[in-house]
């Protein structure tokens, strides 16, 4: 990558924006640095913000050299004690006349790159600055730390917290981004995007749900919506791995794996180590018992771990009411992971346990986080004395957490209204977050808006053999052009029709179904999509 830095000069305060006459594609970075953001211009309460700095860029962004205007910028809290919001936004020179903002990961807490690709997106395919879009995003109100998206002390902040988990800071740096652009070209963007990944999944059906004018299209992957009610599955999980003998090590989990795999992987027509046919998986994981329970080695599993197991892949639901009206958490399948090379659940190679190891993985990590910062306000508290079934003096807590990390918002009519679209994607092997869960949310936006004007603005696709990100190894790495298709969808009104993914690592394709269809193999050439229909 070649990045080459001209730094401009600085101005007071930012003038208003120049007449419609003059707007162009050529940003003026002159006019932008060292310049104030008005809290006038941001909807929700700031105390306006600065631009730090503001440089032109020439930078090698898929195999095209794009220059552009980077843009460092910070938004002021209301309360003293909170962080501020840092945004980066990059406009680039022949600039096509619309936007896309990225969500983030984790925790959030550090600055998106505005130079990436759509979450699943196609590596040979341009990325959107690449397209000549203007890109933005931002941190969501907090820095993190060494832990980078593990790190959630800035909880112990109200407003950090709902920037954060109910998505204010969204719109804050939207408004903000927009307000830089305006004044950069001289004009704002015909169209605006969302596209953003688990915790920015959640954030992009959060713009949709709450500020349903904001964004005329919206890509949503694997998305964190029900944010509270995963983590006490999360915090469930994490305790009964942490009794002794009770963790699946690594070569469990591959025997876990490969036994599931050999139950169900033809039950889509062809053995290709994808289990597209995931409902009509029956695998029983009482086969592997330990002969007595107790464990004898690698090639079966304690009582212990088969608890764990069957807990991890079954629904938890609670004995008491959540403000946000959340009841249960559905689970993960059996067969969540890359190949058990990304280990099982997001729970790493050794068993949680006080304080969290690092190799414990994600989700008992996040769990801690959660149960120090945003529940107890209390660094030294041990997440493993807190049961998410029994939480005591702690309900009150959890109930109004759950109203400010739940984003469960189904009527999504107003959004349909405003001529926005969607496109919802999940991969059937997430380790991370359930795609039960996206299945949960889409059946409700059905139930409520109806299937026909549902089907109107929104695609859900079901991805067999993907996981969260791709990451490690999964069975299908999927990738799909999903901004094109969302361009012809909102400024040409085609939807999709019969999209395929491709496989970035070996070119294998599979027909991309609509929800609840999946790809059922009839003959030819097994990878390729057109050997697939989508079945019922």
């Amino acid at each position: 990558m070649t990045v080459v830095t001209v730094l401009v000069g600085a101005t007071a305060v930012l003038g208003p924006a120049p007449s419609a006459a003059a707007a162009g594609t050529v940003p003026r970075c002159a006019d932008l640095a060292g310049g104030r953001i008005p809290a006038s211009a941001i909807t929700l309460p700031t105390k306006g913000g600065r631009v730090d700095s503001a440089a032109v860029v020439t930078q090698v962004v898929s195999g095209t050299t794009v220059a552009y205007c980077n843009v460092q910028a910070s938004l002021s809290p209301v309360d003293p004690a909170a962080p501020d919001i840092r945004l980066r936004v990059a406009m680039p020179v022949g600039w096509n006349r619309a936007t896309v903002m990225f969500g983030g990961g984790g925790f959030n807490g550090t600055v998106p790159d505005v130079a990436q690709n759509v979450p699943f997106g196609r590596p040979d395919r341009p990325t959107p600055l690449a397209r000549a879009y203007a890109t933005y995003a931002s941190d969501s109100g907090h820095q993190a730390g060494p832990t980078g998206p593990l790190d959630g002390s800035f909880g112990v902040n109200d407003e950090a917290l709902r920037n954060f988990a109910a998505g204010d800071a969204l719109k804050k740096t939207h408004d903000a981004a927009l307000y830089l652009i305006r004044r950069g070209y001289g004009a704002g963007p015909r169209h605006a995007y969302f596209a953003g990944g688990s915790t920015g999944g959640r954030e992009a059906l959060v713009v949709a749900q709450r500020w349903p004018d904001a964004f005329d299209g919206v890509i949503s992957a694997y998305p964190a919506w029900n944010n509270m009610a995963e983590i006490l599955q999360l915090g469930h999980l994490t305790r009964l791995m942490a009794r002794p003998g009770a963790f699946p090590v690594p070569d469990k989990q591959t025997l876990l794996y490969d036994s599931v795999m050999a139950a169900c992987d033809g039950r889509d027509g062809v053995e290709d180590r994808i289990i597209s046919n995931e409902t009509g998986c029956r695998f029983d994981p009482a086969t592997l018992r330990c002969p007595g329970g107790a464990d004898t080695g690698p090639t079966c599993l304690s009582d212990p771990q088969l608890a764990s197991v069957v807990a991890a892949s079954t629904p938890f639901s609670w004995p008491y009411r959540l403000a946000s009206g959340e009841r249960h958490y559905p689970g993960f399948p059996f067969l969540s992971g890359a190949d058990m090379r990304t280990p099982y659940l997001g729970f790493g190679t050794t068993a949680p346990a006080t304080p969290m190891p690092a190799t414990s993985g994600f989700g008992p990590r996040y769990w801690e986080q959660w149960v120090r910062y945003f529940l107890t306000r209390d660094p030294a508290f041990d997440s493993l004395r807190l049961d998410p079934r029994h939480p005591g003096t702690w309900l009150p807590r959890i109930s109004h957490l759950s109203t400010i990390q739940d984003r469960n918002t189904v009527d999504l009519r107003p959004f349909a209204r405003s001529g926005g679209r969607l496109l919802l994607l999940h991969g059937a092997a997430d380790e991370l977050v359930s795609h039960r869960s996206t299945n949960d949310y889409y059946r409700r936006v059905l139930d409520t808006v109806g299937a026909r004007q549902t089907h109107g603005f929104l695609r859900y696709y079901l991805v067999p053999g993907a996981n969260h990100a791709n990451f490690g190894a999964p069975a299908f790495a999927a990738t799909w052009d999903s901004l094109s298709a969302l361009e012809r969808w909102v400024e040409e009104g085609r939807p999709p029709v019969a999209p395929v993914a491709v496989d970035n690592r070996d070119g294998r394709t599979r027909p991309l179904c609509e929800y609840p269809r999946w790809p059922r193999y009839r003959a030819g050439d097994p990878d390729d999509a057109r050997s697939f229909t989508c079945a019922p």
